[in-house]
């Protein structure tokens, strides 16, 4: 074994290449070169006799290739894009007096046959090709290579994410045969979009249009994805769609059966078991299947041909892995349609920010319905204010407006009625208590917080702030918004007697719910489709929403409420319009932006506001956390660019043992602190090399306490 930085006359501390840019090692004629033996004196194979491999070892000091003989008997087998087994560790690379010293028996991939070794000394040999199936082609390591670049990650994490586990039994099943390409679709629903029908006519002549597509609210979108996926496979390509959760994949894979038929496609999704799920893969890798539906682990999926990647409600935290180097669906597919040159499509009832920003930049084009179709599919939406509640005398008794109760009462007449209550533990951020701007520091824009009472300070750099005053009307008075809400469904059981009263939440989430009468309480992202639609919506605790200590607070909250809504029936039926009554303060700019349907100009409007901060998307920004220590002395190594500013770090929230957690929460009964690294635009993947490099010195030397590095953290606050 030999390590690709050992035997490059390359610096030792330049990062590894990606694939793509593999090349020969620059070297002298004059150096001589061991040729490649094993530990054992087993004849090597005759052509090629070196395999690069990849190891399955997930550290950033070892994220390179090394080299192995490759013994005769495993010379047919041992094909590029295969899983190997190898020995690795200390002394591993070593072979004295035909015996293997150290090193134990490690997975991995090897990726390239070749005729030498740049290595000087003598080569261990492949210990064992576990699969002659080839699951690692050069498209996928270049994607995984890129990925892990981009978030300061290693290969091997990568690889385990894109690559999932084998079966044998899966393996040892023919795939079918593929089908003939489908015809051309019919434009059906994508008619209500300007450009629509031209979006599907471009996918079937083979052409790459990127768009970002504000869905009008209704249960049509899984068949307009469907349709756009049936007009890719008519140009002879294949489609990838990644969807939030399994309730999303059922839908989109329903309309996929309906539109393409049986056979043409394949669902990916951890629920579906290790085995099928391998099979259902092994079928896309094979070419037997050209389109595929998927939760986020299906971003690497290996779809023959691709001319389409797909993403629906990128804005869903569900998208985002938890597991290193944790990247995100979005960005994964962004980087799959810019190295295949392939289509693109984001879609979702609301926009995110991101979106927002692949059209300002140009790189995406919008694809929107005109405002009398948007007006035609949403519902009526009422607000009622702090000063509605105050002046309510139901409110103050039964924590119900009496809007709100109207509304229940006249939806219960022709169908059911959707009732949104935030989750418990929304942490609470502050606001200024007479028009409710958020509070953020003066130096770095990021939100101030008083922890128990103490000192009001910024929860990005940790200055101090005690002379705050609101920029937008001067005040110098805050306000703690409103943390969580109780549940509603005892309360409407009882005002509501002869109605039925469901619940859809974290320990029961239902799909759907019948079209008669009855009363769905659920928390956000629980809400059940209604067979014909809700008759009203109720969303409470709008404070709740927008209270959390989050840069997307707004947004989230918007989406959220959108997508609840957008299961109500719209203006346009005949009859039977639906209402939504949101408790929020109706001027705030979230709930003016659902009262308009304009989450597109939201997001535009956020996108200003964050350009002018330095927020991202706009600017990139890393979050480096860990002891306070080991935090500071990696600052004081890293070598960031010239321009990237440092804010922190911060003590992060002490979980208590036995508490709920989530990946990169510091363990529990230990202080931690967070330090936030922002960059200029363009300068994202300088920060993300540094940050790479001076984690693996670190590694390299012993590491110490740990350091945890998230490029693009979603949590900001």
């Amino acid at each position: 074994m030999s390590s690709e930085n050992e035997k490059s006359e390359e610096p030792a501390d330049e990062p590894p290449e990606q694939l793509a840019l593999i090349r020969e090692t620059v070297r002298t004629a004059k150096v001589p070169r061991a040729k490649p033996r094993t530990w054992r004196g087993a004849a090597l194979a005759k052509e090629l006799p070196v395999a690069r491999v990849v190891v399955n070892k997930g550290v950033l000091h070892l994220d390179q290739f090394f080299d192995y003989a490759v013994p005769e008997e495993l010379d047919e087998v041992a094909q590029p894009g295969v899983r190997v087994r190898v020995r690795f560790g200390a002394g591993a690379h070593q072979v004295r007096e035909g015996r293997r010293e150290g090193g134990r028996l490690i997975d991995g991939f090897l990726v390239e046959r070749r005729a030498e070794s740049d290595y000087r000394g003598a080569l261990a040999a492949l210990a064992d090709v576990v699969s002659p199936e080839p699951v690692l082609s050069p498209e996928l390591l270049g994607l995984a290579r890129a990925v892990a670049d981009r978030y300061a990650g290693s290969l091997a994490d990568v690889l385990q994410l894109a690559v999932p586990p084998r079966s044998a039994r899966a393996e040892g099943r023919p795939s079918p045969d593929p089908l003939p390409p489908p015809p051309a679709p019919e434009p059906g629903t994508w008619a209500r979009y300007g450009q629509g029908p031209a979006f599907l006519d471009a996918l079937a002549r083979g052409g790459a249009p990127r768009a970002v597509w504000n869905a009008l609210p209704g249960p049509y979108w899984a068949e307009e994805l469907a349709r756009a996926v049936a007009a890719t496979l008519a140009s002879g390509r294949g489609a990838l769609v990644v969807v939030p959760d399994g309730r999303a994949v059922g839908r989109v894979d329903e309309a996929l059966a309906r539109v393409l038929g049986a056979g043409r496609h394949a669902v990916l999704t951890a629920e579906t078991g290790p085995e099928k799920r391998y099979a259902q893969w092994l079928a896309v890798r094979r070419g037997a299947v050209r389109a595929v539906v998927g939760t986020r682990a299906a971003m690497f999926a290996p779809v023959r041909d691709l001319g389409l990647v797909a993403i629906w409600d990128d804005g869903d935290g569900s998208h985002s892995e938890p597991h290193a180097p944790q990247p995100h669906a979005r960005d994964v597919l962004l980087l799959r349609a810019a190295h295949d040159g392939c289509a693109f499509l984001l879609g979702g009832t609301s926009c995110t920010v991101e979106a927002a920003q692949l059209v300002e930049s140009g790189w995406a084009r919008p694809l929107a319905a005109n405002r009398d179709q948007v007006r035609a599919a949403a519902p009526l939406v009422r607000t009622v204010g702090d000063t509605d509640l105050a002046r309510d005398e139901a409110a103050r008794a039964a924590r119900l407006p009496t809007l709100a109760w109207q509304a229940v009462r006249e939806g219960l007449k022709t169908g059911p009625v959707l009732v949104q209550v935030p989750r418990r533990g929304y942490v609470p951020r502050l606001a200024c208590e007479r028009c409710r701007t958020p509070a953020r520091c003066r130096h770095c824009a990021g939100p101030l917080e008083a922890p128990e009472q103490q000192e009001l300070r910024c929860g990005w750099c940790g200055r101090g702030a005690p002379d705050w005053h609101c920029v937008a009307c001067g005040s110098n008075r805050l306000r703690a918004q409103v943390v969580g809400a109780r549940r509603t469904a005892e309360e409407l059981g009882r005002a509501f007697p002869a109605v039925p009263v469901r619940t859809s939440g974290r320990d029961h989430i239902l799909d759907t719910v019948p079209g008669r009468p009855a009363l769905v309480v659920s928390t956000p992202g629980a809400e059940p489709v209604a067979e014909g639609g809700y008759a009203a919506a109720l969303l409470l605790d709008g404070w709740a929403m927008l209270g959390r200590p989050d840069l997307r607070a707004g947004e989230e909250a918007l989406r959220r409420w959108i997508d609840a809504a957008s299961l109500v029936r719209g203006q346009g039926d005949e009859g039977a319009g639906g209402v939504v009554v949101i408790v929020a303060e109706p001027t705030l700019r979230p709930v003016q932006a659902l009262v308009r349907w304009d989450p597109v100009g939201h997001a535009q409007r956020e996108l200003a506001e964050r350009a002018e901060l330095g927020f991202p998307p706009v600017s990139r920004m890393a979050a480096v956390s860990g002891p306070p220590e080991a935090v500071e002395s990696f600052l004081a190594a890293a070598e960031l660019p010239h321009d990237a500013e440092v804010l922190g770090p911060v003590a992060l929230p002490v979980v208590r043992p036995g508490g709920p957690r989530r990946p990169g929460d510091t363990p529990p009964g230990e202080q931690w602190e967070r330090a936030l690294v922002r960059v200029p635009p363009g300068n994202g993947a300088a920060l993300a090399a540094a940050l790479k490099k001076a984690q693996a010195g670190r590694l390299a030397r012993g590491g110490g306490e740990p350091v945890r590095i998230r490029v693009d953290p979603p949590d900001i606050g």
